[in-house]
């Protein structure tokens, strides 16, 4: 009986997490009740072999050995060294986190040489030291997409279009193996939200606004990213999947990041819980907690969901990782201190710059009983299973830096694929697909941008200060229409602007690549669906097309619906294309035709999110009561079945100026709702560094004084404090001050900027929000965006001030 214990002990939890939170309580409350959930089973994480190896290894454990195997530290804050002193039992790649000693954007050799280098002395036979290899995670959400030269695919909201289990299969088995050759033997994904506001700046990351769909790819993904189960070990070219992020991270109140999902239990389970059941199923081995609440009560505290829902009533055997400090955001936690997360369910907590002080604190929480050594016990447990079931105790990585894998032809192929069947066609006169032999005008701003297409998480976390050359053997739109029109004797000509010569003749066609800018959480999050509110370059471009008589094909880039009536009524044809990823080929597969204007491929891809009438039609989701959009969740035209889009209306029917929460100067004056405050600092307009009188010069009095930009009313930003958002300057320093200059927000004692501020034209000063909280600020309610003191004859132009993220600060300089 003995060996069978542990088997045991974990149905007999199960059975006890389904009765202690099986009494009723008000939806309200945030109180799940798991009889009412659907029931699942993990598959090949379990076998009494393995839990009899794992209960002798957790028999000759240290309490601080257990405590390390429940945290997670950041590449960027820890050394290998660190583990001698602190048994961590993981580590990961932040967005922006480079592999040691190198560049952020880096090939496959420097990520390797960092895995090898934590292992290392994970892996030392020291006195007294249990040996536990690291998980090493990253966020491969669109292929290896931190690693220069891997395959990108399309992003989440394109697969949807494609509506096809089977891609997302192999679509998973290559981002395996594309991350086990780095080093890496963990990967953040699938995410199975499903958004419902698509003002979300994440909106891209699920599959679709209806759950049936991340229902039929959530089990598709982790079979591809983990193989069948128990079959997936490193050895073979898998990595562990991590499920994200539980629970209904795509339902927030107003599609904020990080918010609250203000539904009854009802709907968190039809809508939000759809894919987990079918994740689980497959064998899944991670699961990672959401920053998101329900009805008030923060996921990564919610025990009634990560306890008695996620690990008793759908069975999850493998283990909780929680997000980027998320179990700071529990009530009466920091993110050095959380012991109310641990006995909630979280097995692993990712603490990525506060590993040391959490650490502290967790060994001592157990060894007084503020955690039951039952819950760490629990916890370990449950961590050293994936880490069996990964091969992770086999020294042996034979897919580890093998040469040929990462950006394969075959891999490349199948993202190829991918965007073809992604791309849904919103509109077409009849100009597409285009003759292959015509002379062909290619413009926009995303046209020959591989970061464009790429979008957020790609590089870096905003997928921010890349260019074309951070893609080797990767192709933009503009190239893959280029080889296309080559091979079919036309000619094809990048015009960014869409200047041509006239000299040689009016081009036959123009096809327009634009679109939104890379962005992730928060940085994403919108007011309203309008696209290019306000400075509409795009639609200006397209009307000088069509006023020169140039029928014209819109490609439209984006990781959301947006509302464009404008941009449809000035183009012939209308493909949205989404976030393609690295193979831009795959627009030319399907929109350029032979060389007599034949269909090569035809439009398979279908909406999986309905496209909004208005800008204001944030929550527009079939099934919805009143449900009213412009075009329908599943349209797409093809060839084969066509169909014609009218004019359509232009008037945005929503302002959303009022709404702004992250720009502060802009364009030569205060970003509404946004103003100066009162004082004596004389002002002039003045030219930026891009655009006519695009700034303002300051120039301080005699005595000194204090410039504001101030909120109509307080806001909280402690949410961009805790992800490590900057407070961003664009500055021209025309005269330095004899006295000190000094910065402040929300009240916090001034931050000197005394040898920060540089000469020399237009400099960037990025300020992190936590400088400000160290100094006193209230993150929470926060109306004085900055204050700028000098002394008598400080001059300096002022063209943008913004909150900004997925970018390095300059330091925090605190000076009191």
């Amino acid at each position: 009986m003995r060996r069978f214990l542990p088997l045991m002990a974990l149905a007999g939890a199960s059975a006890l997490a389904v009765a202690a939170f099986g009494q009723s309580a008000p939806d309200s409350a945030g109180i799940a009740h798991p009889a009412r959930w659907p029931i699942a089973k993990s598959r090949g994480l379990i076998d009494p072999a393995t839990e009899a190896r794992i209960t002798a290894l957790m028999a000759r454990m240290t309490i601080e050995e257990k405590v390390g195997q429940m945290i997670q530290a950041d590449i960027s804050d820890i050394k290998p060294e660190d583990l001698r002193k602190y048994p961590l039992g993981s580590i990961l790649a932040g967005g922006s986190s480079p592999p040691l000693g190198s560049p952020d954007r880096s090939p496959q050799g420097p990520w390797i040489a960092t895995s090898r280098a934590f292992n290392a002395v994970a892996d030392e036979r020291r006195p007294g030291h249990v040996v536990i290899p690291l998980m090493f995670g990253i966020d491969a959400v669109h292929g290896n997409n931190n690693v220069i030269g891997a395959t990108l695919f399309p992003h989440n909201i394109g697969l949807g279009a494609a509506n096809d289990p089977a891609l997302m299969t192999r679509i998973g088995r290559a981002t395996a193996e594309e991350t086990a050759v780095a080093g890496i033997d963990w990967a953040f994904g699938p995410t199975l939200a499903v958004p419902q506001d698509d003002r979300w700046g994440r909106t891209y990351e699920g599959y679709s606004e209806d759950p049936s769909i991340t229902a039929r790819y959530a089990g598709a993904m982790v079979l591809g990213l983990q193989g069948a189960p128990g079959k997936g070990r490193i050895q073979a070219g898998y990595v562990a999947a991590s499920a994200k992020h539980f629970l209904g991270d795509g339902g927030t109140w107003g599609g904020i990041d990080q918010g609250d999902d203000r539904i009854d239990e009802a709907t968190l389970i039809r809508i939000h819980a759809a894919g987990y059941p079918p994740a689980i199923d497959a064998g899944v081995k991670t699961v990672m907690a959401s920053f998101s609440s329900w009805n008030g009560v923060k996921m990564h505290g919610n025990k009634s969901l990560l306890t008695g829902v996620l690990k008793g009533r759908m069975g999850f055997a493998g283990f909780v990782v929680g997000d980027w400090n998320g179990h700071g955001q529990v009530p009466g936690c920091t993110k050095s201190d959380c012991p109310a997360a641990f006995n909630a369910g979280l097995d692993m907590a990712m603490a990525p710059d506060g590993w040391r002080d959490l650490f502290d604190n967790t060994v001592k929480e157990a060894k007084s009983g503020a955690i039951p050594m039952s819950r760490i016990n629990d916890a370990v447990r449950r961590i050293l299973r994936v880490k069996f079931a990964m091969g992770l105790f086999d020294p042996a990585r034979p897919w580890e830096g093998r040469a040929g894998v990462l950006g394969s032809p075959a891999h490349r192929a199948i993202a190829r694929e991918a965007v073809a069947k992604s791309l849904v066609l919103l509109k077409n006169d009849g100009v597409l697909p285009l003759k292959a032999s015509a002379n062909v005008l290619v413009a926009g701003p995303g046209a020959d941008s591989i970061p464009m297409q790429a979008g957020g998480w790609t590089l870096s976390w905003q997928g921010d200060g890349n260019s074309n050359a951070d893609f080797p053997g990767a192709q933009s739109i503009y190239a893959g229409i280029a080889a296309a029109i080559k091979a079919g004797g036309g000619r094809a000509t990048l015009s960014p602007d869409g200047s041509f010569d006239k000299s040689k003749g009016k081009p036959d066609v123009a096809i327009v690549v634009f679109g939104e800018h890379p962005y992730a959480e928060m940085r994403g999050d919108l007011k309203t669906l309008e696209f290019e509110p306000g400075d509409k370059a795009a639609l200006a471009l397209l009307r000088k097309l069509r006023a020169a008589g140039i029928p014209t094909v819109s490609v439209f880039l984006s990781g959301r619906p947006l509302w464009v009536n404008p941009e449809i009524n000035q183009s012939d044809a209308f493909v949205a294309a989404w976030l393609p990823g690295s193979e831009g080929e795959g627009v030319a597969d399907v929109i350029v035709g032979t060389r007599d204007g034949r269909p090569r491929k035809d439009f398979t891809g279908r909406l999986s999110y309905s496209w909004p009438r208005n800008a204001g039609q944030f929550a527009n989701n079939r099934g919805m009561k009143g449900y009213d959009p412009l075009f329908a969740f599943g349209y797409g035209l093809s060839y084969a079945k066509g169909g014609r889009v009218g004019v359509l209306d232009e008037a945005p029917g929503f302002d959303a100026s009022g709404a702004n929460a992250s720009v502060f100067f802009a364009k030569g004056q205060p970003a509404a709702p946004f103003a100066f405050g009162a004082g004596p600092i004389l002002r002039r307009a003045v030219d930026g560094p891009q655009t006519q009188e695009g700034a303002v010069a300051l120039l301080w009095p005699a005595g000194g004084a204090t410039l504001t930009i101030e909120a109509p009313a307080p806001i909280d930003l402690t949410r961009e404090a805790n992800a490590d958002v900057v407070l961003k300057l664009t500055y021209r320093l025309d005269a330095g001050a004899a006295g000190p200059v000094s910065m402040a927000m929300g009240g916090s004692r001034p931050i000197s900027l005394n040898g920060m501020l540089k000469a020399g034209g237009w400099q960037m000063l990025r300020v992190p929000l936590k400088c400000f909280a160290a100094k006193g600020a209230r993150m929470e309610a926060v109306k004085e965006m900055v204050a700028l003191s000098a002394g008598a004859g400080f001059a300096v132009s002022v063209a943008d001030v913004r909150l900004d993220a997925g970018v390095a600060g300059d330091g925090c300089a605190v000076k009191d």
